[in-house]
């Protein structure tokens, strides 16, 4: 069984938000929900030497799921390769995933009355797809693959780079990893 990861290099990221415009398309979502928001931090420093990071956000498809656990209908699952998603027809909207995710990453969509987030794109990655958002970006900072694979380049960058989980300290076990840095390098 695959066990799917992302990793993020913010080395790549210049903050175009294709990502989350694909999101949005493929999810056909309204106006006022976003799965991925891309963060920026600065410009930081002092002119000339001035930096800026962009941080794409998402679902960080924890291993230990604390949206899960806390979902009183079963709505909130995890699938055995680690991706976790919403079962709309479950789903009641009480908003109690939504409080257990210590990233925010859940929306209630007010017109369905459910609650939504990324699913990874599970509906592509069934058909041997990739994530829209990973599809689009064309700087190449999103990667996506099977961290089980020991010569997938997710394996790769995660066993040869230094990569960084969000609130690791919280035991949730992410399976989005970030490199950081601030020089663009070729991969």
């Amino acid at each position: 069984m695959a066990h799917y990861v992302m990793v993020i290099d913010t080395r790549m990221c210049i903050g175009c938000q294709s990502c989350t415009v694909a999101c949005r398309t493929h999810n056909e979502l309204p106006v006022d929900m976003i799965y991925n928001p891309v963060t920026t931090v600065g410009p930081s420093g002092v002119f000339p030497n001035l930096q800026m990071v962009h941080i794409p956000l998402l679902c960080m498809h924890c291993q230990d799921t604390p949206c899960v656990d806390a979902c009183p209908t079963g709505a909130s699952q995890q699938r055995p390769d680690g991706i976790v998603w919403v079962d709309e027809k479950k789903c009641v909207g009480c908003k109690a995933c939504v409080m257990a995710c210590p990233y925010g990453a859940r929306v209630s969509n007010h017109e369905k009355g459910t609650v939504q987030k990324c699913d990874f794109c599970m509906d592509r990655v069934d058909k041997g797809n990739i994530p829209r958002c990973v599809q689009t970006c064309h700087q190449k900072a999103r990667i996506f693959g099977d961290l089980d694979d020991p010569e997938s380049e997710v394996s790769k960058l995660i066993n040869g780079e230094h990569v960084v989980c969000l609130l690791d300290e919280l035991g949730t076990k992410p399976n989005v990893y970030y490199i950081y840095g601030l020089e663009a390098q070729n991969r």
